[in-house]
């Protein structure tokens, strides 16, 4: 008889356990020669030698599929044991999958041509209207590039304009004013990686979110670099972000041109960009339409309200709208 102590690494133990320990209770059953004792995220084994290296085995390889798939179930722990490919290993095209399992993959032609221009550019530039993945698909690529280790970090950023409202007026201090700007990064990555290590990764900078002005003067090297809600940035501030650009890194830089909240007659630094970069070898360009949409059914028909107000505008000659728009544009 022999004594082992097995360390579930990189995972969440819940995860691996199941709720009320029925995974865990399953393995015992499995395994009814072995005393098995789970303390946090170590499994004390006792028992013959052969079959806790068996039993080792098993656990490493459920722990493999945890950390893939973000959860395992009773069938898929049969599979294992058995020798057999679990469901969720024959599905094809994933990205990764979502903290509840879910498979994160491209939903339409437009989000499968951003992870193929992902693949294939260091630069990749996604414009488009909201609710067609443009940041989520974006992180969820990120989020591959760190759990295969073709990164050592994600760095996300947005520019921090106000949308209507004053920084001055919201409570706190500089952090708290500027974090409700980048919630809807946190948002995504929330759904990627379980609590407990996207907390760990943050405390070590291995993530990184920051408002655009914090990107002056950083070199980014071994990183995946996101820049969402680019269509509010500045000439300057894009082309500051831009040559930010290091040793083993990809960016990629997200907007839609439609919702420009920058004052009136400043031009958006995506604007600018999508026309002096287009010819450049490297860069990758994925226009997203309506139909790529992937939110809500009704976010379509408010798109699309819109899009008939904005030509009634603009056909119109005694609107602003039309002039206002454009002075975004110039």
């Amino acid at each position: 008889m022999i004594e082992k102590h097995l360390v579930l690494e990189d995972i969440d133990p819940v995860s691996f356990y199941g709720v009320g320990n029925v995974h865990l209770q399953m393995v015992k059953s499995l395994f009814p020669k072995l005393r098995i004792v789970a303390r946090g995220n170590v499994l004390k084994v006792l028992g013959d030698d052969d079959e806790i290296e068996r039993f080792e085995d098993i656990v490493e390889t459920m722990r493999k599929h945890v950390e893939h798939y973000n959860t395992i179930n009773e069938e898929d722990i049969l599979d294992i044991v058995k020798g057999r490919k679990t469901k969720a290993e024959s599905i094809k095209d994933v990205i990764v999958y979502s903290i509840s399992g879910r498979p994160i993959k491209g939903r339409s032609a437009n989000q499968q041509k951003l992870i193929d221009e992902y693949e294939h550019c260091d630069m990749v530039f996604a414009e488009g209207p909201a609710g067609t993945g443009k940041t989520y698909l974006s992180i969820a690529l990120a989020v591959k590039a760190l759990k295969e280790k073709t990164a050592k970090k994600i760095i996300l950023s947005r520019p921090a304009v106000e949308a209507g409202e004053k920084l001055g007026f919201l409570p706190g201090d500089m952090k708290d004013k500027i974090d409700p700007y980048l919630q809807p990064l946190y948002d995504a990555l929330e759904d990627m990686i379980p609590p407990t290590k996207l907390q760990e990764m943050m405390e070590k900078r291995i993530i990184q979110i920051a408002p655009l002005a914090f990107m002056r003067g950083r070199t980014l090297s071994d990183a995946v670099v996101i820049l969402d809600e680019a269509q509010n940035t500045t000439t300057a501030q894009i082309r500051m972000f831009l040559t930010r650009m290091g040793w083993n890194t990809k960016m990629i830089i997200t907007g839609d041109l439609t919702q420009i909240d920058l004052p009136r007659g400043q031009r958006s630094g995506l604007s600018e960009a999508l026309e002096v970069l287009g010819d450049i070898e490297g860069i990758g360009f994925v226009r997203m339409e309506k139909k790529d949409i992937v939110r809500h059914k009704l976010v379509t028909r408010i798109v699309n309200a819109y899009e008939q107000v904005d030509r009634s505008h603009a056909t119109s000659p005694y609107s602003t709208a039309s002039t206002d728009k454009n002075d975004n544009k110039r």
